[in-house]
């Protein structure tokens, strides 16, 4: 699960767009980061761009982070190798 805070204010004018049935719509990206920050912010949020503007390298206009939380995660396995290696060593038993 990843949990996200959006500064709303940070929204741009041009990023809203309203829908048919009147509500107000942006459309946002969740990007992880490559390290987490001072706060173990594992995510950021910014306003997806459009295909010019990637292509035209503009600077993405972030709005917000996260933290991604795992539930329930299962404690890494030990190495076989010392099974493996005792294996080995008494392979004349019958079993």
């Amino acid at each position: 699960m990843i949990v996200i805070s959006i500064c709303l204010s940070e929204i741009p004018a041009h990023a809203r767009t309203t829908g048919k049935n009147g509500k107000i719509y942006a459309n946002f990206v969740v990007d992880q980061r490559k390290e987490p920050d001072q706060y173990k912010n594992t995510h950021t949020v910014y306003v997806n761009q459009s295909k010019e503007e990637r292509e035209a390298k503009k600077a993405k206009e972030y709005v917000g982070n996260g933290k991604e939380y795992t539930f329930g995660a299962q404690k890494p396995q030990e190495s076989n190798s010392q099974q493996e290696d005792f294996a080995s060593s008494d392979s004349d038993l019958p079993f």
